[in-house]
């Protein structure tokens, strides 16, 4: 190839060259000729800002969770107070309950030591949180109807939940059930109840060792200071107003309370 077309085709690769930057053969660094210009170069671009999602609608005020006062760092193991309005006193107040920590609002036990008939919970539902008494909202009325059918009433009973507070989606670890655990024993020795029924699946685990359908018709044996405390055990009222067929079970345990034994 020759003459004016091979003028015309080096100038037009001359051109091109030109037009994509390149301006001498060779340099002192190495350079991307072909890089587009961060003016130019979308990717360089600043992404804009997300937008933000609208907030989610808050809980009520009586619903949202607490913030309990920080916890000190335990240096051995709690001691209980040992006689029963110091007890009393001291699950009201003091920062060392176990199940003190998980909400500011705290629900207390209700009645008298010695009780004909304590009635024992593993901790507060959301209700009993809301309104600071155990059994509260929909479950009160039908833990009425199970207490008149033995021949009972609230009045003639201790009411107590093992923590005075809820935890975090009704569960809690390890650590804090080894506490609660040690409270359970030193609670019910100062209660002194004549029987005891055990509400709800975590707490017939702490108490009795075994699982809430494993213990359906069963008179269970409480260990307590040597002796031993008669007790039997049904789900929470609330669970059974979620799931009625679970009443003929908890029917099946309260008639041994109300068959005169």
């Amino acid at each position: 190839m020759g003459g004016r077309n091979s003028v015309l085709l080096a100038e037009s690769y001359r051109d091109w060259w030109s037009l994509v930057g390149v301006d001498s053969l060779v340099g002192e660094a190495p350079a991307g000729w072909l890089d587009a210009p961060v003016a130019n170069d979308v990717a360089a671009k600043p992404k804009s800002a997300p937008v933000a999602e609208p907030e989610t609608p808050s809980l009520p005020a009586a619903l949202q969770r607490r913030e309990a006062p920080a916890e000190a760092d335990a240096e051995g193991p709690v001691v209980f107070p040992d006689e029963w309005s110091a007890f009393q006193a001291w699950l009201a107040e003091s920062a060392e309950v176990p199940g003190s920590q998980w909400d500011a609002r705290r629900v207390l036990p209700q009645g008298q030591t010695e009780a004909p008939l304590m009635l024992l919970t593993a901790w507060p539902e959301v209700d009993d949180q809301r309104d600071g008494a155990l059994f509260a909202g929909p479950a009160g009325p039908l833990l009425d109807a199970m207490l008149r059918a033995i021949g009972m009433t609230r009045g003639d009973c201790y009411l107590a939940s093992l923590a005075v507070t809820r935890p975090p989606g009704g569960r809690c670890d390890d650590r804090d059930r080894g506490e609660l655990d040690r409270l359970l024993w030193h609670h019910l020795g100062l209660a002194k109840p004549a029987r005891l029924l055990l509400i709800g699946g975590d707490i017939v685990r702490m108490a009795a060792n075994i699982s809430l359908p494993d213990a359906r018709g069963r008179l269970l044996d409480i260990n307590q200071d040597g002796g031993k405390m008669e007790a039997v055990a049904v789900a929470h009222p609330a669970m059974l107003l979620a799931r009625p067929a679970q009443k003929a079970a908890a029917w099946d345990s309260l008639k041994l309370f109300s068959q005169g034994r």
